[in-house]
């Protein structure tokens, strides 16, 4: 299981100096054309050639496997070569190596990436399963599409929702409120993530109740905005139990009782195999994370790249890949292949719309404020790194 952890402080100090363009055009989180910044000029791979013999991937856990890679590898001649990373970190640090081909990207790496000149802007033309059967939801978001140019294709998604033991919390719970006030019934039983971007979930929070903030995009908060976040941050820590960013120990702090509500994700209330925990999508909405195929600008492969992103979209083999690691899958068209299949989607609200645009995916904060303000400067994913740690002091 992966641990989506984030980046030092080196290397977001870097980040935030090569992010801070002026706006160009529209930033809404849901524009076609995605964020509008500067970064480097790379160019795409126009036209496919002939196989090379491989194609090396950086991916999480669970996205690359035998049972897949097997007839991948019979049809096309380009052995898969497969590094699992535990963390976007990870990820992108082995990009810059030079030595990998294709990475499965979280929208807290992307934005790195495309910025560091890693990645190269994708021809779709060259990837006929990228097309009306993948999400709506999925195309052309901040993370990944850049100055009307995609960079991504998508693999799946997945919202980070509110569980708890419905043994204790006898109501199903509407609002995040009984995990952030300080009043909660549940005080001292609350688990939280523990990362920067966790203040994004804060922020989700004041959007709702505190109104005159004037906060309209979680990942673009200026210093008044974010302090308010790291506020309510401090508030919570008084209540929270435990803080996770690994799913096992999640999983191990709900099943002890150590926690009865918190942060998490659909699959990891699916493995407690417990009917007990329960888990909902809260009115204010939420954070979470989605992940795409990014393409390396000095690719020694990039026909079997191309190769194996077209093969993996396909419903068949991007279902399985959904399944195995437990979340939405980008191509619906999986959704309608079978019964099991099926009640996957329905269970991750694979095809729901309505639901994930209550879903604010992972988006790295960076000065240029992304929901479309040029009248001030947001902060930086340097700045959140700066004010976690003083959350939990």
């Amino acid at each position: 299981m992966r641990k989506k952890l984030l980046m030092g402080a080196a290397a977001t100090a870097a980040f935030a100096l090569v992010l801070t363009g002026c706006a160009a055009g529209d930033t809404d989180s849901g524009s076609a054309g995605g964020l509008q910044i500067d970064v480097p000029d790379v160019p795409a791979h126009e036209k496919m050639g002939d196989f090379e013999s491989e194609v090396n991937i950086v991916a999480w856990s669970g996205f690359v496997e035998d049972a897949w890679t097997e007839a991948f590898e019979k049809d096309t001649g380009c052995v898969v070569n497969r590094r699992v990373a535990g963390t976007s970190d990870e990820m992108v640090q082995l990009m810059r190596t030079g030595d990998y081909d294709l990475v499965s990207a979280s929208g807290d790496a992307s934005l790195r990436l495309i910025a560091g000149g890693d990645v190269q802007p994708l021809t779709l033309d060259l990837i006929p399963n990228f097309g009306d059967d993948i999400v709506e939801g999925m195309k052309g978001q901040l993370y990944d599409t850049i100055n009307g140019k995609s960079y991504g294709i998508p693999i799946g998604r997945g919202a980070n929702i509110l569980q708890y033991n419905s043994e204790v919390v006898t109501e199903e719970p509407t609002s995040w409120d009984i995990a952030w006030e300080a009043d909660s019934p549940y005080a001292g039983k609350i688990i939280a993530y523990d990362a920067p971007i966790y203040i994004a979930d804060a922020a989700v929070y004041l959007m709702a109740h505190e109104p005159d903030l004037g906060i309209t995009n979680p990942y673009a908060l200026d210093e008044k905005q974010l302090a308010a976040a790291v506020d309510l941050l401090k508030q919570q820590n008084d209540i929270v139990s435990e803080y996770w960013s690994d799913p096992a120990a999640q999983i191990t702090s709900f099943a002890g009782g150590t926690t009865v509500a918190g942060t998490s994700w659909e699959v990891l209330r699916k493995l407690t195999e417990n009917e007990k925990f329960k888990s909902v999508l809260p009115e204010e909405g939420s954070t979470g994370w989605s992940d795409a195929w990014m393409l390396a600008t000095e690719s020694k492969n990039p026909n079997c790249a191309y190769a194996w992103m077209d093969y993996a979209s396909s419903p068949k083999v991007n279902g399985a890949i959904a399944m195995n690691f437990g979340m939405a899958p980008a191509n619906a068209a999986f959704c309608d292949m079978s019964d099991e299949a099926k009640a996957h989607c329905d269970y991750y609200n694979a095809t729901n719309e309505d639901y994930f645009k209550k879903v604010w995916f992972w988006t790295t904060p960076i000065e240029q404020c992304i929901d479309g303000r040029t009248d001030v400067k947001c902060t930086n994913f340097q700045q959140w790194t700066d004010a976690w740690v003083t959350v939990k002091n």
